[in-house]
């Protein structure tokens, strides 16, 4: 699976890079039809705690499935976002059966 990293108004750590990576790539075994995946890491509102945000596509053969999360990390927005994101491919896998 082809994983592009984008930082928004900051410089990611190799570790965060690779954590997110990590993550990301475990989606593979919710769904063989994943293509690859975007991820944004971004900084929003500086003066807030939570201003950590994880945004991560999903290319999957005619859809893609996006979600965005925010906290107080970028390890935990991008927890957030893999939770949601297992949630959407299995509704997905499930309509997919359903047709």
């Amino acid at each position: 699976m082809n994983i592009k990293i984008n930082s928004v108004k900051f410089s990611p750590t190799k570790k965060l890079e690779s954590f997110v990576s990590e993550k990301v790539n475990k989606l593979v075994q919710y769904s063989e039809d994943i293509i690859g995946a975007e991820v944004f890491l971004k900084l929003e509102n500086t003066q807030d705690l939570d201003n950590k945000v994880a945004e991560i596509r999903i290319e999957i053969p005619g859809n893609d499935l996006f979600v965005k999360k925010q906290s107080k990390s970028f390890e935990e927005s991008t927890d957030n976002a893999i939770d949601a994101l297992k949630k959407l491919i299995s509704k997905y896998k499930e309509k997919k059966k359903n047709i």
